[in-house]
């Protein structure tokens, strides 16, 4: 982190996924920063343990909240705009990832997918965008896998190159109201999320003759490229996709 960074002093962010991973290190950066930061996951005891890592000038709370339920975001969004008395970024962090080979594919991996992936993105925004004015932002992270063909993740590639087409038209359905939308796209990340796909049987040669010579980012460098989309040093960035996939599909 960029010692003495203070961008966000004042500025109140509404963020999802919070719990673990890139949330967890985006809500570190952000207090850091000087945030107010209400932290959104499921997860209530991954929320507590974001919390006691937070430290700096801004401060965090926390709500449990399942993205895939439409009245429990709207009554998180109310809760937090009460809380913080408005809003001025929505950072939607929170997804779910699934290896699925396409012959055991079934209908509900792609609800599960979509429904987190994209219905949880698409409602946070829907409840937030009235209470962000001009100057406001969300940035939405999708994945390097929307744009580009991976094994045995065609249901997760598709639901994060939703996440990218719904923030690139939201973009353009918000720049006259002043309201930025960032699309983040990592590459492969170690992070409790990945850490969970197994190769089991399946052939998994592609993703090491694909893999940056970086090796995988840490969830802290991709939480530094959501805090400069979210703050004003991109003020003249919106519907632009943001890649950190350390230049492995360049």
């Amino acid at each position: 982190m960029s010692a003495g960074l203070q961008r966000f002093d004042g500025r109140r962010v509404l963020m999802t996924g919070a719990a673990s991973g890139i949330g967890r290190a985006t809500a570190v950066r952000l207090v850091a920063e000087g945030a107010a930061v209400v932290a959104v996951d499921r997860d209530e005891d991954g929320l507590a343990r974001t919390a006691e890592q937070c430290a700096g000038p801004g401060r965090i709370s926390t709500a449990v909240c399942d993205v895939t339920s439409e009245a429990e975001v709207v009554a998180t969004v109310a809760q937090a705009v009460r809380e913080l008395r408005g809003l001025d970024v929505l950072a939607n962090v929170a997804g779910i990832h699934r290896t699925t080979p396409i012959e055991s594919l079934t209908v509900d991996d792609l609800h599960l997918l979509f429904e987190v992936n994209l219905v949880g993105t698409a409602l946070f925004c829907r409840e937030a965008v009235a209470h962000l004015g001009r100057g406001g932002v969300i940035v939405n992270v999708a994945s390097s896998a929307a744009a580009h063909g991976n094994p045995y993740m065609s249901a997760y590639s598709a639901s994060k190159g939703a996440v990218l087409a719904f923030s690139l038209s939201l973009a353009a359905e918000l720049v006259g109201r002043g309201i930025r939308v960032v699309p983040v796209s990592p590459g492969t990340v170690a992070t409790p999320l990945t850490a969970g796909v197994t190769p089991g049987d399946l052939d998994f040669g592609y993703y090491g003759r694909i893999r940056s010579l970086m090796g995988e980012a840490s969830p802290e460098q991709v939480a530094g490229v959501i805090a400069f989309a979210a703050s004003d040093d991109a003020s003249y960035l919106t519907g632009a996709e943001l890649r950190v996939d350390g230049g492995s599909h360049t």
